[in-house]
């Protein structure tokens, strides 16, 4: 496996000087080749960058888990090799989030956008509404298909500013008969990210988690479901994770499949059907690599880091702008325009050719996005600022 690993893992490919945060300004920006460019510097919204570490391990493991003389991919999902997989990454879940024991984790398929529509579907528990925040595009894709189940209260929007801020508690205007509240913790296009838990009074707090879960601490006690996809922090894409509390379970509406029941693969521990099993087995790998770098206060650390850097920089000039009122901006997704649009192109253009990938924001809304998940490096928004300041230096 020496060759492969090799292949994968070189480190003297990023030869970018490590200064500490006060000495960004002096950066000298080295450029790699194409043929130094193993391992990119992946600033992807998802799938997105995963730890080295992880995929070294995998590419390790990848002909014999084990000794088991075959791959995870060919494992039977009803085997113990799989199973122990299985459950193992589901204990470092819970440690890793103090998940408390009377809720279920289940692992899914279908991504965040299943979820949309499985949520009235099991919620809604005879309710004819159900409150939502709608803070940009995915919280709007969840109201959409929510309409189609039951009667959906805006509780609170963003749109008014164009979903550049996170409405705040005294606004939300919410029905006290709704079924569930649902909000979008952190907006991935807009750059939009709740720093504080909305109280939903009696009934069940409901938030989509998926871009930024294990990056901050969270009171999982406070919420009746979060769901999140995996092609973020957790692993690749295929994998949606769901903390539901057993009360909530049992409730589904009568006329929908059943796998679109919660209690159905809560019953069944995630086996009802073939899971996505290579994508489980990922994840745990990548639970156990959080443990190893000091759980999620340290992964809190580095997003601090890494997004206070790059704002410094953003709010340092005006060639380079943020949209998002300051105290909502995302540790995760940052979205930023030049002063040019029509630079727009070259800069990506120039950001590739340095290594840099998939810093074009998303096509509803335009401008630049740079998402830096846990696995991002320091290293690697160093080496964006770096660039950054020379192209303002050049075309500014």
């Amino acid at each position: 496996m020496e060759p492969l690993q090799a292949a994968i893992r070189n480190p003297a490919l990023r030869a970018i000087p490590t200064p500490n945060r006060n000495q960004t300004d002096n950066i000298h920006l080295i450029n790699r080749t194409p043929a130094q460019m193993a391992r990119a510097f992946n600033f992807s919204a998802g799938p997105a960058v995963l730890p080295e570490e992880v995929l070294e391990q995998a590419a390790a493991e990848m002909l014999d888990w084990h000794g088991a003389g075959m791959s995870v991919m060919e494992m039977s999902h009803r085997g113990k090799e799989f199973i122990g997989i299985c459950d193992q990454a589901e204990s470092d879940l819970r440690e890793l989030l103090k998940v408390p024991k009377e809720y279920k984790v289940l692992f899914l398929q279908g991504g965040a956008t299943l979820q949309f529509g499985m949520i009235p579907m099991n919620l809604l528990r005879g309710k004819a509404g159900a409150d939502y925040v709608n803070t940009g595009e995915w919280s709007k894709k969840a109201i959409k298909e929510a309409k189609a189940f039951c009667k959906v209260n805006v509780a609170a929007s963003a749109e008014d500013a164009n979903f550049t801020y996170a409405p705040d508690q005294a606004s939300l205007k919410l029905d006290p008969n709704a079924a569930y509240l649902h909000y979008t913790s952190n907006e991935t296009i807009g750059g939009v990210e709740f720093q504080w838990i909305p109280d939903a009074g009696s009934v069940p707090l409901v938030a989509d988690m998926s871009s930024h879960i294990l990056s901050r601490p969270v009171d999982v006690s406070k919420f009746g479901l979060i769901y999140a996809g995996a092609q973020k922090n957790i692993g690749p894409a295929g994998l949606t994770i769901v903390f539901i509390r057993e009360d909530l379970l049992g409730g589904a509406a009568g006329n929908i499949p059943s796998l679109l029941d919660y209690k159905v693969h809560a019953d069944a521990g995630s086996m009802s059907n073939t899971p996505p099993t290579y994508g489980i087995y990922i994840a745990g790998l990548v639970f156990q690599w959080i443990k190893r770098q000091g759980g999620i206060a340290e992964m809190e650390r580095r997003a601090l880091e890494r997004s206070g850097m790059l704002y410094a920089f953003l709010d340092g000039g005006g060639f380079f702008r943020n949209p998002v009122r300051k105290q909502d901006r995302s540790r995760m997704n940052v979205p930023f325009t030049l002063a040019d649009s029509k630079l727009d192109d070259l800069f990506v253009a120039g950001a590739k050719e340095r290594g840099m990938f998939e810093l074009k924001g998303h096509r509803s809304v335009g401008g630049m996005r740079a998402s830096m998940y846990n696995a991002m490096s320091v290293e690697g928004v160093k080496h964006l600022v770096a660039y950054m300041r020379e192209f303002e230096a050049k075309h500014g």
